[in-house]
């Protein structure tokens, strides 16, 4: 879905939001309230240039509009892959970003992430994956690494990996696999509107120190050891 029908279908007439090259920023109004939507479009490769800008745009609400919902529209191929940007450390830009969203969050402003087309690599990490919630679109790409790259890392043949990943998400790209691992929350289907409406809603319920990722993966079936791994940490720090 391309961004124009995405907005429209999200809030019609009701927003401000401008695109200046692959950057999405401006306010937008569903139900008489006030979100600041920020994001990429065109498969956006994520510069230190764009890194910075998503996190100017978070930090400005922080500062100017407590307690305003800020909405993450993802479609990003991930960190571009130029010399000049590793030269001047886009690792650091990128976990900037995501910093600034976890300071959002801690400063009780809800973030809801919507992967409407792509979502790869570290532009997903620091966008979708800091948000209080990510959904997606059900035709959406998401990925973070291929298997030849996780082999290459893991040293694991790739023919094991993709033995694995048939019966695995965690070794499998696709949304129906973030779904099952708890990374995406839910498929956003019909009314797009509604939908909103109601992730809105769950976010103002949501308990804010909460996160639901590991629960629900491993409900899912996509992460069965992650929440019990997690909760024997926390015992072992609180104990310690």
């Amino acid at each position: 879905m391309n961004i124009d029908t995405l907005l429209n279908a999200l809030f019609g007439s009701q927003h401000q939001v401008q695109r200046n090259g692959d950057f999405l920023a401006g306010d937008a109004s569903l139900d008489g309230q006030t979100l600041r939507v920020i994001g990429t479009t065109e498969h956006a490769p994520i510069g230190v240039e764009l890194a910075l800008a998503q996190a100017r745009e978070v930090l400005d609400v922080v500062r100017n509009h407590p307690g305003q919902t800020i909405l993450l529209l993802i479609d990003t191929q991930g960190q571009r892959l130029r010399h000049r940007d590793e030269l001047l450390a886009i690792n650091r830009y990128m976990a900037h970003l995501g910093c600034c969203i976890e300071l959002a969050r801690r400063q009780g402003h809800a973030v809801i992430g919507l992967i409407y087309d792509q979502a790869l690599s570290g532009g997903f990490i620091t966008s979708g994956l800091m948000a209080d919630a990510c959904y997606a679109l059900p035709e959406a790409e998401i990925r973070v690494m291929r298997l030849p790259a996780m082999a290459r890392i893991t040293k694991i043949d790739e023919a094991r990996l993709t033995e694995l990943s048939q019966s695995n998400p965690v070794f499998a790209p696709g949304v129906d696999n973030y779904v099952a691992m708890g990374a995406v929350r839910s498929l956003w289907t019909g009314d797009l509107q509604a939908q909103l409406r109601q992730a809105l809603l769950d976010a103002r319920s949501d308990n804010a120190s909460h996160d639901r990722r590991a629960a629900d993966g491993a409900a899912r079936g996509g992460r069965k050891l992650s929440a019990q791994v997690s909760a024997q940490v926390r015992h072992a720090g609180t104990a310690a």
